[in-house]
């Protein structure tokens, strides 16, 4: 099959696509599809299987224009097979992508149309497929072959900005041809057909600030020195035309915004060259006084600034400092006012920016200076006193109204104010001093004693008498004096040691007197009274050093024959008037011991500790030692005794071999808690359910006035004569009530009783036979050493029946 060239002659561009093609065969951006060769047989040569067929047809693909508006149906081609030979026997199928529905096929002649406007944006090509059969037999007559009708683009969309509108920012005073934005305009048609998807750019709006490159779409200043503060925002139009800007071609525009940025090109400037500021005399160092701001139409960190003073003058009274969010400068009081010295302070202040753009610094100089005037306000001011501080002295003992010294204050004012003085009384204390309200003369209101204050603080007020609501203070300390009123002594805290062992003219103690006085007074004197006949035992040697030293006048001392002895010591101080007192020392003589404290040191104080207790309670070594013994005898019997109480408290159970006891004997190896104790066991679990709550059997025992031991129950027999009644009696009487007690325990059990029986060799060692017959010389003193259960029976038998009752439970 081939192309005719009715289907070409639609466009001659359409023609030399399919010539070459056509020739050359498939192509990288047009694929071409090659039908097979001819396979149709005739019906009479079927046996010619070795027959060469011709090449039935051959070609690649359609092409159909998008957009197509006609009135009839636009023809995309034409299908025609070799075995065609005009008669209408050949038919043509079309099916595949849009067969039917987009694109139809005349069956006899092979012309394709399309039926529907195509756009390329939604689909660019469509797969076919073609077959050629006999119309009669119904028989392939071309095998089917794969074609594809493309979509020829046509110029139908406009370029477009998605994203648009732009901001953009470029600093203020930037240089012609700084790229500020780039644009990116996009087109649906094809870009690989024509020019329909080729975009210029051009500017509509924002010349002569700005221009735009036409193929880049990069928006670039076009002015230099473009001032952010005289035109701070610029609105940008920007168009994108299709077909390479020609007539004719589809166009798209957005707009940019466009932000000048902010650079420090301006000085800062005061609004004013001459300031003047009103601050009274009575403002407060270290307080704000005043403030000052200069100008400055850059804005961010390009208007930060700072302010000085450059003048000494104003340095020395007045600081300044700068407010960074309000970029103000705030003025401070470095030192008082003082309006009858100086009226009028003159400042000279500078602002400065603290950023620079060393870009503009051919601008001028980045500051300004002003000239602030403070004239300073007369205030009525308090007094003020001729010092800060007065420290002053007086002796002790001194009378009452010595005069101590003199404050002074005065009225700073032009009027000169008289003045009055007052002491603060304010605090809770006793007033050992006054003030002459006139003169500020301190004097005493008491006799002041060293040894019990020694400093005074007070505070003295002083107020003017035209205004008594200015008072100023100043502090007073009074230091008081000593003088020689307090005689010296030495300390008896503790007795000296004089150890057995001390030799003739060996030091016994150094003594160190004490005075309230201070040490002023002159050195202290030592020496024995004079009124008492010399001691022969000690003696005093004064140092001339202020200490003394006791010396022992002869050979060994012995504490059994004199253990304390007495020394009197006269100390004397070197004040005005001479002052003594006469201490009375203690010495004890003790056995003493070297070694506890070095080479040569004597060990006397634990040495004498023993003796001394000893000798207070009137015990000799030996008698001591003695009770000693006796503690430590009693102390091991009673652990002994503890110790066999714990072996004997282990008990060997009832039942020792497990071959004795019978089916249905119920044992119970559990201690109660002796005759008090009712509920140790409740034999209510072993009883018949139904007649345990009819009747719990309690059985009590308690000291019967005939007999020893008497069983008291609602059921029980009486026993209380057991000396007329035989046991066995008894005991067949409680096997009957145990047979005929349902709510017992089941079947056959095990009743135990305190009767052993007839017959034992043994005997007996129940207490129900000895109701008639008590020895009277029986010794019950060994059951002390048995269980509870044997003290029990100890204080039944070990008294007479007729004292408080006792109650066991079996």
């Amino acid at each position: 099959m081939r192309i005719p060239a009715t289907a070409a002659c639609l466009c001659p561009l359409l023609i030399c696509l399919c010539f070459v093609q056509r020739c050359y065969g498939t192509s990288q951006s047009r694929p071409s599809v090659k039908a097979p060769r001819n396979q149709t047989k005739h019906p009479d040569v079927e046996k010619d299987v070795h027959h060469r067929p011709k090449r039935g047809w051959i070609w690649n693909q359609f092409f159909v224009l998008e957009e197509h508006i006609g009135p009839e149906a636009q023809h995309v081609g034409k299908l025609h097979s070799n075995s065609d030979s005009g008669d209408g026997s050949v038919r043509y199928l079309l099916s595949g992508e849009g067969a039917g529905t987009i694109f139809v096929i005349d069956e006899i002649t092979g012309d394709i149309h399309a039926t529907k406007s195509l756009d390329r944006e939604k689909k660019g090509q469509y797969v076919l497929h073609a077959q050629a059969i006999n119309r009669f037999t119904n028989h392939s007559l071309e095998p089917e072959s794969e074609f594809i009708i493309k979509v020829q683009d046509v110029n139908d969309n406009a370029p477009k900005f998605p994203d648009g509108p732009f901001a953009a920012a470029v600093p203020e005073m930037a240089d012609i041809g700084t790229s500020v934005f780039q644009l990116t305009a996009t087109d649906a048609d094809d870009p690989t057909y024509g020019n329909s998807a080729k975009i210029v750019y051009s500017i509509l709006q924002g010349q002569p600030y700005f221009s735009v490159d036409p193929k880049t779409g990069v928006i670039r200043t076009a002015l230099s020195n473009m001032d952010r503060e005289a035109r701070e925002r610029y609105t940008v139009v920007v168009q994108a035309k299709d077909m390479a800007g020609s007539v004719g071609g589809l166009s798209g525009s957005t707009t940019i915004n466009v932000t000048l940025t902010d650079v420090n090109d301006n000085p800062p400037k005061f609004p004013q060259k001459n300031y003047q500021l009103y601050v009274p005399e009575s403002a407060q160092v270290g307080k704000a006084v005043g403030k000052i701001k200069a100008n400055d139409k850059d804005v961010g960190i390009n208007a930060e600034m700072r302010y000085i003073i450059t003048n000494a003058e104003g340095m020395d009274m007045f600081s300044i400092a700068t407010d960074t969010d309000l970029k103000e400068g705030i003025i401070s009081l470095r030192q008082p006012l003082n309006y009858e010295k100086r009226k009028v302070h003159t400042l000279h202040i500078e602002g400065v920016n603290t950023h620079l753009d060393p870009r503009f610094s051919h601008l001028g100089p980045f500051k300004d200076t002003t000239t602030l005037r403070i004239i300073i306000g007369d205030v009525d001011e308090p007094p003020v006193f001729s010092m800060h501080y007065y420290i002053m002295d007086v002796y002790e003992n001194s009378p009452v109204g010595t005069e101590v010294g003199m404050v002074m204050a005065q009225d700073p004012d032009s009027t000169k104010s008289p003045v009055r003085y007052f002491i603060d009384h304010s605090e809770k204390e006793l007033v050992y001093f006054t003030i002459g309200v006139n003169t500020g003369v301190i004097k005493t209101t008491q006799s002041l004693d060293r040894e019990v204050v020694a400093w005074h603080n007070i505070t003295v007020m002083a107020s003017e008498v035209d205004n008594p609501s200015l008072v100023s203070h100043v502090p007073v300390t009074i230091q008081v004096l000593d003088v020689n009123d307090n005689a010296p002594y030495i300390a008896r805290d503790e007795e000296i040691i004089v150890c057995e062992s001390s030799r003739a003219g060996q030091v016994i103690q150094t003594l160190r007197p004490s005075d309230m006085d201070n040490f002023a007074n002159g050195r202290f004197s030592f020496a024995l009274p004079n009124d008492l006949p010399v001691n022969p035992n000690f003696t005093l040697k004064d140092n001339e050093d202020n200490t003394a030293s006791i010396v022992a006048r002869r050979h060994q001392f012995s504490q059994a024959e004199h253990d304390l002895y007495q020394l009197p010591v006269v100390v004397t101080d070197g004040g005005e008037p001479v002052l003594s007192s006469t201490s009375t020392l203690t010495l004890r003589v003790c056995v003493c011991q070297r070694g506890a404290g070095g080479a040569g040191s004597i060990s006397r104080v634990r040495a004498c500790q023993v003796p001394a207790f000893l000798s207070t309670a009137g015990l000799s070594t030996g008698a001591f030692i003695a009770i000693l013994l006796c503690i430590i005898i009693l102390l091991s019997i009673v652990v002994l005794f503890v110790i066999l109480r714990s072996k004997k408290g282990k008990k060997e159970p009832l039942i020792i071999s497990e071959e004795d006891v019978r089916e249905n004997v119920v044992t119970y190896d559990d201690e109660g808690g002796g005759e008090e104790d009712t509920e140790a066991f409740d034999i209510a679990a072993l009883r018949n359910p139904a007649g345990a709550e009819q009747r719990r059997l309690r059985r009590e025992v308690r000291p019967g006035t005939e007999g020893w031991l008497v069983p008291c129950g609602p059921r029980s027999p009486s026993l209380v004569l057991l000396d007329t009644e035989d046991i066995h009696s008894v005991i067949r009487q409680r096997v009957v009530e145990a047979d005929r007690d349902t709510s017992g325990p089941p079947y056959d059990s095990l009743q135990t009783y305190a009767y052993e029986g007839r017959g034992s060799p043994t005997g007996s060692v129940s207490s129900l036979g000895l109701a008639q017959v008590l020895p009277p010389d029986l010794s019950y003193s060994d059951l002390e050493d048995w269980e509870p259960a044997g003290h029990t029976l100890a204080r039944l038998f070990g008294r007479e029946p007729s004292e408080t009752e006792q109650t066991i439970t079996p």
